[in-house]
């Protein structure tokens, strides 16, 4: 393939130099267990204790409240499954969103099988959580609110804010899944009332495999995996000693880069937003006007099916996803789109591009044009959109 232009960022990202750079003396040369008690191996703890403090600087946070778990989808499921467990005794109910990361709403689905009660807040045709519905939501028996920061579908970015303080003043622990908005706007944890919050390095330029949880502390929750006494006896397996060391350098680089990249993620995002929806009729912008991640642009094209625009960008070297690519093998319209209100047809031929600072002008030009006549050519065969046509012009 001649071209590649990668617009899936918000599925991955691609490891920094930088980044890999700082983790190759940790796989060879600095090798050794933290664990152990001699030298060679015990400064890796050290190396473990700094990059713990530099995330817990970018959250207004306390170094011995960040916790290294494997990435997302584990952070999420140690909030709720230990959150539930611990507090059980004091009420059963949590609540989430009906367009949640399918890492919450499984594990909610989980906890519901074993006797816990969730309720899913509606959103807006925006994608934003209504905060007198959530108000309207909480019991004497909620212990947990899980809404995530920023939709990693539709880039919309939540009232964490006022959502944290609403739970503050019910007693009830916050918590939220900011593995698409860490790295990408700023977040500080108590300016958000927000009691644990999820993040992945894989996102933001690092590694795979890699994440952490923010419990405040206070919060009474238990481990999640048990064996030895890592991570201050609440997660147990040898420390990832190279991924640390990566999720560190990555989330440096994010936030010495957060200003500049954001300013140019979102100028050429509304180029490519502006562009699309002038020159390709029937086209729905999904997500908020403003309030959406700098780098996403997520567009529902009528009469045309979401795989066939896929394969036909692919053919054209554009790498794009038509949801979330966790359920990328699902026949199944995003779960996302149907919340905000798009019937089924609509929902199936959205378009998901998420950009990174290595995206140029020229290279938005290329997609917004390839777009238009690959839209065309599919549209030129469906007979929906023929009789759309005739229909229109006998009225």
């Amino acid at each position: 393939m001649e071209k590649l232009i990668y617009l899936d960022n918000a599925a991955t990202t691609k490891t920094a130099p930088e980044v890999v750079e700082a983790m190759l003396p940790y796989f060879t040369e600095k090798f050794g267990n933290p664990s152990s008690v001699y030298s060679f191996a015990s400064g890796n703890k050290d190396v473990i204790t700094k990059q713990r403090e530099l995330i817990a600087e970018t959250l207004g946070a306390k170094a011995n409240e960040i916790y290294f778990t494997a990435g997302g989808s584990e952070s999420d499921n140690w909030a709720l499954k230990a959150t539930a467990e611990a507090y059980q005794d004091k009420g059963n109910h949590i609540i989430t969103t009906k367009i949640e990361h399918h890492a919450i709403l499984h594990t909610a689905e989980y906890l519901e099988n074993r006797g816990f009660e969730v309720t899913y807040l509606d959103v807006d045709e925006n994608g934003s959580v209504k905060l007198d519905e959530l108000r309207a939501a909480i019991r004497p028996t909620t212990i947990l609110i899980s809404v995530m920061f920023a939709n990693n579908e539709i880039g919309t970015i939540e009232p964490i804010r006022e959502i944290g303080k609403i739970a503050r003043e019910h007693g009830i622990l916050f918590h939220t899944d900011a593995v698409q908005a860490f790295g990408q706007v700023p977040i500080h944890v108590d300016e958000c009332c927000i009691d644990m919050l999820s993040a992945s390095g894989h996102k933001l330029n690092g590694p795979k495999g890699i994440g952490f949880l923010y419990i405040r502390k206070g919060v009474k929750i238990r481990s999640f995996i048990h064996g030895g006494a890592q991570e201050r006896k609440r997660r147990a397996g040898t420390e990832n000693v190279p991924g640390i060391v990566g999720l560190g350098a990555a989330v440096s680089r994010a936030v010495r880069t957060m200003e500049e990249r954001a300013a140019k993620e979102t100028e050429l995002r509304d180029y490519l937003i502006g562009r699309v929806m002038k020159e390709i009729p029937y086209t729905k912008l999904n997500g908020h006007g403003e309030k959406r991640l700098p780098n996403n642009a997520n567009f529902s094209f009528r009469f045309i099916e979401g795989e066939s625009l896929l394969i036909k960008l692919d053919m054209k070297g554009i790498c794009g996803s038509s949801g979330s690519a966790c359920t990328s093998g699902s026949l199944d319209p995003s779960h996302v789109l149907l919340a905000i209100g798009l019937p089924h047809e609509i929902a199936h031929g959205s378009l998901r591009l998420t950009l990174n600072e290595e995206i140029t002008k020229e290279d938005v030009d290329y997609v917004a044009d390839s777009l238009k006549e690959i839209v065309a050519e599919l549209r030129s065969m469906s007979p929906l959109y023929e009789d759309f046509i005739k229909a229109e012009k006998k009225a």
